[in-house]
C-alpha cells in the first residue's frame, strides 16, 4: 500500500492519574528522523518510542510531543520542594549582600521557579505504561492517515501516467505523417542544392536528419517507464526512492524528445510531458 510521509495524529486520555496527550507530525525526509519533546521525568522511555517508530515507519521526519498533566493530591495541598526553595533563598540573600539597595524576596517568585512546586507523585511504571499505550494508538492513527494520503497520491500519479501514455500514443499516430512531410521537404531542399553538394554528401545529410528525427526509442522508453511506475505503485513496501528514480528517467526521455523535435506538434507534446512529470515528481517527494 502506498504511504505518504505527510500526516498528523493526536490522541488524548484522561484517568485518575491525570491527562496525557500525544501529538505526532510527519513530513517528508530522505531518511527516518524521529524527534521527541518529553517531560524530563519520562526521558527514559525514548528508546522504546524509537523502537516502536522503526517497526512501523521507514522514512519521514517525525515530531512527537507528549503533554502530561498529573492530578494533584485529593486534599488539594501543594507539595513544595523545600530543599530547592531554601537553596534559592540562600542564593538570593547572597546576591542581596552585594547590593546597596536590595529588593525584598517575593515568595511568589520562589514558588514559580521550576521544580519548587512538585507535581503530585504517581507510580512511575504506571505512568510509563499509560504513555506508551497511548503512543501506540497515536502512531497507529498516524499510519492510517499516511496510508489514506498515500491512496490519494497513488490516484494522482496514475492519472498523470495515463496522460503521458495518451500523449505518447498521439505522437506515435502522427509521426509517420510528420516524417513523410519532413522527408519531402528535405528532398525538395536537397534537390535545390544538388549542384552545390556531392551525391555522397547529400545521402549522408539525409541519413543524419532522418536519425535525428527518429523518436521511436524515446517513445518506447516513456511507455516502459510509465508501466513500471504503475507496477511499483501496487507494491506493498516503501517505494518512494524507486519512484523518484523513475521520475528522473522520464524527464530524461522528455528532454531528448524535445531536442529531436522537428515540428511544433512534437515540441508541444514534449512540453506537456515535462509538466506532467514535474507534477508527479513533486508528489513523489512525499511518498515513503
Amino acid at each position: 500500500m502506498l504511504t505518504s510521509m505527510t500526516a498528523f495524529a493526536r490522541r488524548e486520555i484522561k484517568n485518575n492519574i491525570g491527562s496525557f496527550t500525544w501529538e505526532i507530525r510527519s513530513v517528508n525526509h530522505r531518511y527516518l528522523e524521529p524527534g521527541f519533546r518529553l517531560p524530563d521525568t519520562l526521558r527514559e522511555i525514548e528508546p522504546a518510542l524509537r523502537e516502536r517508530i522503526r517497526n512501523h515507519v521507514s522514512r519521514g521526519k517525525l515530531e512527537c510531543q507528549l503533554k502530561v498533566q498529573l492530578n494533584t493530591d485529593q486534599d488539594n495541598s501543594i507539595a513544595i520542594d523545600r530543599l530547592l526553595a531554601q537553596q534559592l533563598i540562600n542564593a538570593i540573600e547572597s546576591i542581596q549582600n552585594e547590593l546597596k539597595k536590595p529588593a525584598l524576596i517575593n515568595p511568589v517568585d520562589i514558588l514559580q521557579w521550576p521544580g519548587v512546586i512538585k507535581e503530585a507523585e504517581a507510580d512511575s511504571d504506571t505512568i510509563q505504561q499509560v504513555t506508551l499505550a497511548l503512543f501506540d494508538k497515536t502512531l497507529a492513527e498516524l499510519k492510517t492517515v499516511r496510508q489514506r494520503e498515500g491512496a490519494k497520491l497513488k490516484t494522482f500519479i496514475e492519472q498523470r501516467s495515463d496522460s503521458i501514455d495518451a500523449i505518447v500514443a498521439r505522437i506515435r499516430t502522427k509521426m509517420p505523417a510528420i516524417l513523410a512531410a519532413q522527408k519531402q521537404k528535405m528532398v525538395e531542399r536537397l534537390v535545390e542544392l544538388a549542384d552545390e553538394f556531392e551525391p555522397t554528401r547529400l545521402e549522408q545529410e539525409m541519413v543524419f536528419i532522418a536519425q535525428k528525427s527518429d523518436v521511436d526509442e524515446e517513445l518506447d522508453r516513456l511507455t516502459t517507464h510509465t508501466a513500471e511506475v504503475k507496477r511499483i505503485l501496487n507494491r506493498n513496501e516503501p517505494v518512494g526512492r524507486r519512484l523518484d528514480f523513475l521520475m528522473q528517467e522520464l524527464n530524461r526521455e522528455a528532454n531528448t524528445l524535445s531536442s529531436k523535435s522537428i515540428v511544433t506538434d512534437t515540441t508541444q507534446a514534449a512540453v506537456e510531458l515535462k509538466v506532467l512529470i514535474e507534477q508527479m515528481r513533486e508528489q513523489v517527494q512525499n511518498i515513503e
